[in-house]
């Protein structure tokens, strides 16, 4: 961890004489690097989300351990590195100690994970493939015969789906996207031990490590921990001495008590029955309906108490208005209008609030059909003046033939004579 802290140093004068006045030191907030991965406390894995909306807590387990599960198939059948199926398990299960699994489909933001995980470690997969796969794992799930999924709207309504996941993911992870593996641990902690020969050792305990992903122990210990863990259940499995004296784990500033801790929490898993997803789905759909009811309801309520508090508190508040408003209307008389025929505004605001919605309407309407008429009138008007012109030019034209015709024919006849 990297610790940096920047502060104003005031200048030094090496001249006694006409010194300034000192300044004030300004201190600045620290800058704080860290390769280590966010814990976290002990309060939260008291109480989830959801727990809080009526989830037992074996119900929650079993959904965390089907989630994890989906994404280490789909990693394998998408060809993704293990590096990155470890990290969408742990955004997984990052994501479900801040929301619930009744709120938020597990299937989805698994697909979310993986999908955002595939982009974090540099081996990025196309949408398109991530619901394929899911859908092929479902299909093979329920024993159905295996057809492709068809591109329709239903599709398009996924693909958002997901896309929001990811989005959810990020927000709730506040950005914070590294995690740090205990894969490269094991083989390095194994080095130092001189074991690194030992091929059934390294396998055994990146078995280990890669089934305590599906529980809580990546929220709860560093990977530090979790190596050594791994490493100390494969020795008592194969039964391989370690060096005892000092105890190996000291030399990783690992206590005994994380170790046997992490240990059993990895063992527990082993001995919980097989998760039957379609009993999952029931129990979160019918606690899914519980609560899209009581929101239902607590919207209606929340809309009561807001109409109630528009309401006038008491009767006499509403004459006391009232009085008020007549005695300033005494004391400074306005001006009538100049005429009620154009002007609306001699009404009293008692007459105008009672008038409907359909009575406003109405005279919106009529006055929408005066003014046509009266643009209409004036249109007509218009027509006539320019027929009027137009054959008043025409008249004149004709009449200008006519004189033009009738002299021609008088010259013509005293050419004759």
């Amino acid at each position: 961890m990297t610790t940096t802290t920047v502060q104003n140093q005031p200048k030094s004068n090496n001249s006694q004489h006409n010194t300034p006045p000192a300044k004030l030191q300004k201190t600045y907030g620290k800058i704080v690097l860290t390769l280590y991965n966010c814990l976290l406390p002990e309060s939260v894995f008291k109480e989830t989300p959801s727990q809080a909306d009526s989830l037992d807590i074996e119900t929650e387990t079993d959904l965390r351990i089907l989630g994890c599960e989906m994404i280490q198939t789909a990693g394998i059948l998408l060809r993704l590195p293990q590096v990155a199926m470890a990290t969408g398990q742990i955004y997984l299960q990052r994501f479900y100690y801040s929301k619930s699994f009744v709120r938020y489909p597990m299937e989805t933001m698994a697909m979310g994970s993986i999908y955002l995980a595939s982009k974090v470690e540099e081996k990025p997969c196309r949408i398109r493939d991530v619901i394929n796969v899911f859908h092929h794992i479902k299909q093979v799930r329920a024993q159905k015969t295996i057809s492709p999924m068809l591109v329709d709207q239903n599709y398009i309504e996924l693909k958002n789906q997901v896309i929001k996941a990811e989005r959810r993911i990020l927000k709730e992870l506040g950005f914070c996207v590294h995690v740090k593996h205990p894969h490269k641990l094991i083989v390095v902690y194994l080095q130092l031990l001189q074991y690194e020969k030992n091929r059934q050792l390294m396998q055994m305990a990146w078995n280990y490590m890669n089934d305590a992903l599906r529980t809580d122990v990546f929220m709860r210990f560093p990977p530090e921990t979790i190596a050594c863990a791994c490493i100390y259940l494969t020795a008592r499995k194969i039964g391989l001495p370690l060096p005892n004296n000092p105890h190996w784990f000291l030399l990783f500033k690992v206590t005994e008590d994380d170790i046997r801790e992490v240990s059993m929490r990895i063992l527990q898993l082993y001995k919980r029955a097989k998760v039957n997803p379609e009993e999952l789905e029931t129990k979160v759909e019918n606690l899914r309906k519980i609560y899209i009811a009581n929101k239902h309801s607590q919207a209606i309520k929340d809309k009561e108490a807001k109409n109630e508090e528009k309401k006038p508190e008491s009767p006499t508040a509403s004459t006391s208005k009232d009085t008020r408003r007549d005695t300033k209307k005494e004391k400074s008389p306005k001006t009538p209008p100049l005429s009620s025929k154009y002007h609306s505004s001699h009404k009293s605001k008692k007459e105008r609030r009672s008038r409907s919605p359909y009575d406003k309407k109405r005279d919106y309407s009529s006055k929408r059909h005066r003014s046509r008429s009266r643009d209409r009138d004036a249109d007509r008007s218009k027509d006539r003046r320019s027929d009027d012109k137009r054959s008043r030019m025409s008249s004149r034209k004709y009449d200008d033939y006519d004189r033009s015709k009738s002299s021609r024919d008088g010259r013509d006849d005293k050419r004759k004579h």
